[in-house]
């Protein structure tokens, strides 16, 4: 329990160790909405602890809950910028839902280093050509964002890395 009353908690400015609940909304450099937590729950996170992208965590830095702001985050800030060889062909039998397999599907290829994710660029009979550049890489991105609430983190989250609760992890 916090000795913060929660008229103070969310007074505190967001800083490393500050646990952030927020409403975003994301568009792509043509302005087309990707997503957004808008009429669901806000998203939830440990700030200091690359929960989130870089260049929002730093757009975030400073901000107080009720501050209302626009982030344009560039790729190398962002999903990274697309790396070229990152094309493969793996077996079909790897890729979770393989029967509803197209391009431009966002898969989970199971490997040796665990699930990751890649988008379909190509299905073939046995095979399937996957990248596995992040869906958003080299896209300039732009965040509508409104913080909700801030507040100190517990011990358990600073030792876990991330928010605890509703819209952050669940335990």
């Amino acid at each position: 329990m916090s000795d913060t009353p929660a008229s103070e908690a969310s007074a505190l400015p967001i800083k490393k160790h500050t646990v952030v609940s927020f409403h975003y909304t994301l568009r792509n450099s043509n302005g087309d909405m990707l997503e957004t937590s808008g009429g669901s729950q806000p998203s939830l996170y440990l700030h200091g602890h690359n929960n989130i992208i870089r260049g929002l965590e730093l757009e975030m830095e400073g901000k107080n809950a009720g501050d209302k702001f626009t982030a344009t985050i560039s790729p190398e800030l962002g999903y990274g910028v697309v790396k070229e060889n990152q094309v493969q062909r793996v077996p079909a039998k790897y890729l979770k839902h393989e029967k509803q397999l197209r391009p431009g599907k966002v898969v989970q290829v199971n490997s040796d280093k665990g699930a990751r994710t890649a988008t379909v660029v190509k299905v073939g009979k046995f095979n399937v050509d996957v990248d596995f550049n992040h869906p958003l890489a080299g896209q300039t991105l732009t965040f509508e964002i409104e913080v909700l609430e801030t507040r100190a983190a517990t011990a358990e989250e600073k030792a876990h890395g991330h928010a605890h609760g509703i819209g952050g992890h669940q335990h």
